[in-house]
């Protein structure tokens, strides 16, 4: 009995591991990081769950919803750090890490660079929006080849491009 309990209990454990790792690589919206050192000596790194459009519209089925903050990725809310002091589109942001959202309002976007970096969504963003250390304003541009999922790209000259459908959302770091 106790030889048959452990090869149930054996085969039990294989199967969970399999099928945990079947799991594991069909994730909807999969962990994804970028990371650069730009011309400045400021490495930037940006971690986020990478969506995939699945034939839903923006603005429509699927984030970002016009006049409503968004966690510019899936799961938590996306993760925006410099190791040094910089400059994003002219402003000041001291080094740290930040909850990077997103608030598009027709042709303008506001990207939101928030001290309560480690948070799920952007579901609590109301109730730490005075944490906020930096908000600017940017236009996003219709994108040169068409992203199936979010992707976040850093260019050693310090842009950084939020890339998903047609929509490029690029920002200055320097």
């Amino acid at each position: 009995m106790k030889t048959s309990y452990k090869i149930f209990a054996l085969c039990l454990g294989l199967f969970t591991i399999a099928f945990g790792d079947l799991v594991a690589q069909d994730k909807p919206s999969p962990a994804a990081s970028v990371s650069e050192k730009i011309k400045s000596g400021a490495t930037v790194s940006i971690n986020y769950s990478s969506p995939a459009l699945k034939g839903r519209t923006m603005g429509k089925d699927v984030e970002p919803m016009e006049g409503k903050v968004w966690r510019a990725g899936a799961n938590n809310a996306t993760v925006f750090e410099v190791d040094k002091d910089v400059k994003i589109e002219g402003k000041a942001l001291p080094a740290g890490k930040y909850a990077f959202f997103t608030l598009k309002n027709g042709d303008d976007w506001t990207l939101i660079f928030n001290k309560t970096w480690d948070t799920w969504g952007a579901f609590d963003y109301e109730k730490n929006k005075g944490e906020d250390a930096l908000q600017v304003s940017v236009k996003p541009k219709k994108a040169a080849t068409a992203s199936e999922r979010l992707t976040y790209t850093i260019d050693k000259s310090g842009k950084v491009s939020l890339l998903w459908g047609d929509l490029d959302v690029s920002f200055n770091v320097k």
